[in-house]
């Protein structure tokens, strides 16, 4: 069927022009922090580090990477139904949240300049690579006859104020975990190119570069402020943003399972080598690591998952909206109660671990 005739799939704000997703829980956010904080770290017990990682930002490796070749130029129309429905939220998702790192790291770039020159530069060459990685994305969805306005989704979408500690908590792990997301992709594909839809997914190797430095640089700023790694709250804050993350993760992507069975990937077997490798990965910085091996992880996160599942589709219902939240609270109290399940199993010891290794 012609495009002119094919039923809306999205709601539009103008023509081509994708409305943003409702934010929900699961949803990627925009954040916002202590500046004044941020500007009065000392950063000089770590300082050859952080100055290290910047001179590879400064080398900017990707510079001549994000730019569409031949193969984009053809019509994506046979990628079609749920798989088209599913292809376009993966875009907006993942263009979403590069977008929303690029507004915090241009932000902090812009408010600690005089203060701290080092991890001003930082966190520009961070937002110059995030912004590539967004517009790369959003050019990616005019290809399937949307794009979003980055410049109504800054001033529409609400910002979630976060301490500094905790955005080095949660940039750290989303970096890394984007970083492991990727290459599992890539990996996948590279075996399996019959599988590789679209070609956006070729660049996902160098991409996931960037994510990986990301995520070093954060580790770094950690080590410069040891306080924030060292005690009984550091531990317990560790838990919560692995979980946090991993959770996030895993009901997102087991709800749209179809969009990885359209790349070949099964959608949780591909979460829980994300997440064990992400969760290992997290050792060299975090005090703590969760028990991902534990026999009653993954079953906790499969029930939260299926809980999840209902809420959707009560949500999708035509029932009137106290009529959903009241059908919705039993699925929100279960995955409640796995999720606290899960934050007081008993973590292992990142040092134990790291020593182990070595």
């Amino acid at each position: 069927m012609v495009d002119s005739l094919r039923k809306p799939e999205f709601t539009e704000i103008r023509p081509g022009v994708k409305a943003p997703a409702q934010d929900t829980i699961l949803t990627p956010r925009f954040y916002t922090t202590d500046f004044d904080e941020m500007a009065k770290m000392d950063i000089s017990v770590n300082e050859d580090e952080l100055q290290a990682i910047l001179e590879e930002f400064r080398a900017d490796y990707n510079r001549h990477h994000f730019v569409r070749d031949a193969e984009f130029d053809q019509s994506w129309e046979h990628i079609d139904g749920d798989t088209r429905r599913l292809f376009v939220e993966f875009l907006e998702r993942s263009c979403t949240a590069e977008f929303s790192g690029f507004l915090l790291y241009k932000e902090l770039g812009r408010r600690i300049k005089d203060s701290s020159p080092v991890l001003a530069e930082c966190f520009n060459l961070m937002s110059r690579d995030e912004a590539r990685h967004a517009g790369f994305l959003n050019k990616a969805m005019s290809d399937f006859n949307l794009q979003l306005d980055l410049g109504f989704l800054t001033k529409s979408k609400k910002y979630t104020f976060f301490k500094p500690k905790f955005i080095f908590y949660a940039t750290y792990l989303s970096e890394k975990i984007g970083y492991w997301r990727y290459i599992k992709i890539y990996r996948h594909l590279e075996s399996h190119p019959e599988n590789r839809i679209y070609p956006i997914f070729r660049f996902f190797e160098n991409w996931c570069q960037d994510e990986n430095r990301h995520g070093d640089f954060f580790s770094a700023l950690m080590k410069s402020q040891p306080q924030i790694l060292n005690d009984w709250r550091a531990r317990l804050w560790c838990r919560f943003f692995l979980l946090s993350v991993f959770a996030t993760m895993y009901l997102n992507d087991l709800q749209r399972h179809d969009f990885y069975a359209a790349i070949g990937l099964d959608a949780r077997t591909y979460d829980i080598e994300v997440i064990r490798e992400t969760n290992a990965t997290a050792a060299r910085v975090f005090p703590v690591l969760l028990n991902v091996d534990h026999p009653e992880f993954f079953k906790a996160l499969d029930t939260s998952a299926a809980a999840n599942d209902k809420i959707a589709a009560i949500g999708r219902s035509d029932q009137p909206a106290p009529v959903k939240l009241l059908r919705k609270l039993p699925y929100i109290a279960t995955i409640g109660w796995q999720m606290v399940r899960l934050y007081f199993m008993k973590p292992l010891d990142a040092t134990v671990l790291q020593a182990a290794v070595r």
